[in-house]
């Protein structure tokens, strides 16, 4: 399997960038995984819903750039769809059992992600409805990932 995350935004924290190369390292053992930075937008505090929608609209672009036309895209939403663990790994064994070896993660700046990405989306996915950093989301979403291979394996680490 291909997974991809593309996100919005340079990653700065060493703490961060410490974690997310453990999951890599373990993550190698499952699946091929490309990680990619696309530039944010600078915004400003204030701004028009016009120029978030700009904003958006720039860094969506980039963001699509990165995206073959046969890659399962999902995005990491506010509003997505809440699964669990459990969830999230049957989804990733469905994918993989229908031929679907190319997944996608979009992780959006700071303002969400801009109409294309949303329409491009095959699944809207909320970790809660919480709003986290999305530099932070990166570790999240990979820990997880990490955690559905294990479980579709039968692997201790779940529980």
């Amino acid at each position: 399997m291909n997974i991809t995350i593309v996100s919005v935004g340079k990653l700065k924290e060493k703490y961060l960038k410490q974690g997310i190369d453990e999951y890599k390292k373990r993550l190698s053992a499952y699946a091929k995984l490309t990680l990619i930075e696309v530039p944010d937008e600078k915004a400003p505090e204030s701004m028009s819903a016009a120029e978030m929608e700009e904003v958006k609209r720039k860094e969506g672009d980039r963001i699509l750039a990165h995206i073959a036309p046969d890659t399962f895209v999902i995005t990491l939403e506010i509003q997505g769809k809440m699964l669990t663990s459990e969830q999230l790994a049957k989804k990733l064994d469905d994918l993989a059992t229908y031929g679907k070896s190319k997944i996608a993660f979009i992780i959006g700046g700071s303002l969400g992600t801009s109409k294309e990405v949303e329409s491009r989306s095959d699944l809207a996915l909320s970790f809660s409805k919480m709003t986290f950093p999305h530099q932070v989301m990166r570790l999240l979403l990979l820990e997880q990932i990490y955690r559905g291979f294990r479980i579709n394996r039968g692997e201790p680490y779940h529980k």
